[in-house]
């Protein structure tokens, strides 16, 4: 199931480059790297809910936040947003 959620995640940015703003272009590449990690902490602890690899992802970018300026964080938080609601 959680692999399933990676590949709509990553198809729903990769649909996206051909009319994205260089801001969108950067979340979603940032976004990317959060979710594959994310999913392989999850593969790591046999976990196949997608609720909790959303919660991995979600802690993966609150611990990253300082990486990135508020402004950019505000942009990466819509993106993720947007997705998770497609």
């Amino acid at each position: 199931m959680i692999i399933e959620f990676e590949e709509k995640m990553l198809e729903l940015i990769d649909t996206r480059i051909e009319t994205a703003s260089d801001d969108e272009l950067f979340a979603g590449g940032y976004l990317r790297g959060h979710i594959s990690l994310s999913v392989a902490k999850c593969e790591e602890q046999d976990v196949a809910d997608v609720e909790i690899l959303k919660s991995h992802i979600n802690e993966s970018l609150d611990d990253a936040k300082s990486e990135l300026s508020p402004a950019d964080r505000i942009i990466v938080a819509d993106l993720w947003d947007e997705l998770q609601g497609a």
